[in-house]
């Protein structure tokens, strides 16, 4: 996240499975939405074993920036919240992709309702920031809903 809360991401389908080779690391997510409206989201995650709260704002039309505020938390409180989270989860690994020294791909394979789903998203320090381009990155689904987290966890993968 950026430090004036703004997270700038491009997001895109994934090929083939290169990318595990190419990774350096990769962990567990899971994760619920406490609140969805239309102009935020609040999410709980588990990364591995810490927890997040999050904050979403929606990105204006045509744009990829968009308000973003994340805080750690405790695991017990990650789980605990987890608990009163709306229907739906998303349960994930993330694979970390180093590009350059100061961008990562994170590609994220989906499990449960979403199986058989890989996205990748590379975090931008702007919108119009250059960045290498992976032979496993497919189409690009930055502006597209259905590919949003908080909307699999509504819909999933498997019911399109």
């Amino acid at each position: 996240m950026n430090i004036n809360n703004q997270e700038i991401e491009r997001k895109f389908r994934v090929k083939d499975d290169t990318y595990k080779a190419l990774s350096t690391r990769h962990v567990r997510i899971r994760q619920g939405y406490l609140a969805l409206n239309e102009k935020c989201s609040v999410r709980v995650r588990l990364w591995d074993d810490q927890g997040f709260l999050t904050i979403k704002g929606k990105a204006p039309a045509g744009h990829l920036a968009r308000f973003e505020w994340e805080k750690p938390i405790p695991k017990a409180d990650a789980e605990a919240l987890l608990l009163l989270a709306q229907s739906g989860y998303i349960d994930k690994v993330r694979w970390l992709v180093p590009l350059t020294d100061t961008l990562t791909c994170e590609v994220d394979e989906f499990f449960g309702a979403n199986e058989g789903l890989v996205l990748a998203e590379i975090e931008l320090p702007d919108e119009q920031a250059e960045y290498p381009k992976p032979d496993f990155l497919g189409e690009e689904v930055s502006h597209d809903p259905r590919f949003f987290n908080s909307y699999l966890s509504r819909v999933p993968y498997s019911t399109w």
